[in-house]
């Protein structure tokens, strides 16, 4: 009896201890600016301030900043050979036919340079400064 007891124990510590490594208490937070710029429109660019735990990704900061800031949405699309595209920001799509999308850039000191990877993959740095910008592309 003594032994059921000391197993039942066991695996609720184990339990415990599982629940505890999967949230996101204890894990380093790493804070990231995050800009919305429209080029097809007047739009004032907005920046928002989230942050992303290590080894976090960027879908994650962006959740992060719909759930809290009432003037950030987003929606994503997925595709089976590439994962998860950034569709919309605030309720403008990119569209094929007018040959628009979202553009996803890490600015540092002036410099823009496009992600290689999309906002399922990508692991921002600390103090880094993401920018969505709505652009075309030339076919």
């Amino acid at each position: 009896m003594a032994s059921a007891r000391m197993t039942l124990l066991f695996v609720g510590l184990l339990l415990f201890s599982i629940q505890v490594a999967l949230t996101n208490e204890g894990l380093t937070s790493r804070p990231i600016r995050l800009s919305v710029v429209n080029d097809l429109s007047n739009l004032t660019p907005e920046t928002h301030f989230t942050s992303v735990v290590q080894g976090g990704v960027l879908l994650g900061a962006l959740r992060k900043i719909q759930e809290t800031q009432h003037d950030f949405k987003f929606t994503v699309k997925e595709d089976p050979n590439f994962g998860l595209f950034l569709e919309s920001v605030n309720g403008v799509a990119g569209n094929d036919n007018d040959q628009t999308y979202w553009e996803i850039l890490s600015e540092d000191s002036g410099e823009y340079t496009r992600l290689d990877v999309g906002i399922g993959c990508y692991t921002p740095a600390e103090n880094e400064h993401i920018v969505l910008r709505f652009s075309t592309w030339s076919k």
